[in-house]
């Protein structure tokens, strides 16, 4: 192990919030490395590489110097991408990608991922763009990391501190909506969203930094004829895994995406990068290395 991202599912896991995982156990379900046996033709020793799995959720994961990780779940990293980077990069982009195809995201629609400075946010807005979308629309509730974003080449983020979304979303678009949102927040932010899709949109909702418990006014699905599915990275079929990382891999080779990494800790200061990252609440991935 070179280096290990740092989830919101470590804190949730920790704090008993996920009961299917059970002490004592590893974190960690990300992360980069080299191939030190065992990869065969495809993974040679001495191959950097980048992986997700069910480490660190069912089995020991990669808040650790070593990890045995299946073969199906290994990428090899683009040149050009360091560890640091590479490590902070499968669970937020291939849920991204994933989400995105699963939605039916078409070159020209619109998309509304809230939280650009999250890792699924950022992670769909940075692929919406680079895949064509007309607009890649996103959120921050602080004013500060909507200049960040600002500075960065996020020009659609909609600061909510001094603007409610759906008027955000309306003034974007010219009031068509959002054809596409991808939640990973929960709570109040689902609602809202909900408020803003297009006839015929749809919501995806998967994950619930902001609450589990969200209010759904149902005529926003029925007056837009507009739908609400879930999504699990770790319930995917390995043939979407594949499809997710060739278009991942192309566009980071390209240039057209680029993680973004808040900040490092060393493996042994594992806790404080947690908390780091619940009570910070950083713009960009928290990162473990080696």
């Amino acid at each position: 192990m070179t280096a290990a991202g740092v989830t919101p599912l470590d804190h949730t896991i920790l704090s008993g919030q996920f009961p299917p995982s059970k002490a004592p156990l590893v974190l960690g379900n990300e992360g980069a490395g080299v191939v030190e046996e065992g990869g065969g033709t495809d993974f040679p020793v001495g191959s950097r590489v980048m992986f997700i799995g069910a480490y660190g959720v069912f089995e020991d994961g990669t808040y650790s110097e070593w990890v045995a990780v299946r073969k199906e779940n290994l990428c090899l990293i683009p040149v050009g991408v360091d560890d640091v980077s590479a490590a902070g990069i499968p669970a937020a982009y291939l849920t991204a990608q994933m989400t995105l195809t699963l939605a039916g995201f078409q070159a020209g629609k619109t998309v509304l991922a809230p939280a650009i400075g999250g890792s699924v946010g950022n992670a769909v807005t940075q692929l919406a763009r680079a895949l064509g979308a007309k607009h890649a629309i996103s959120s921050t509730t602080n004013h500060a990391k909507a200049e960040q974003a600002k500075a960065l080449g996020f020009n659609e983020v909609i600061d909510t501190s001094i603007e409610k979304l759906g008027d955000g979303v309306r003034r974007i678009t010219g009031g068509h909506g959002a054809d596409i949102v991808i939640d990973g927040i929960g709570g109040e932010v689902l609602s809202e969203a909900l408020g803003v899709l297009a006839t015929g949109g749809s919501l995806t909702t998967l994950g619930y930094s902001a609450s589990r418990k969200a209010t759904i006014d149902v005529t926003n699905l029925i007056w837009q004829r507009a739908s609400i599915q879930s999504f699990s990275l770790f319930a995917q079929p390995q043939a979407a895994f594949t499809d997710a990382w060739n278009v991942i891999v192309s566009l980071l080779q390209s240039g057209a995406i680029k993680p973004i990494v808040a900040k490092t800790f060393p493996l042994t200061e594992a806790a404080e990068a947690l908390r780091y990252l619940v009570e910070g609440r950083p713009f960009g991935r928290v990162v473990l290395t080696t």
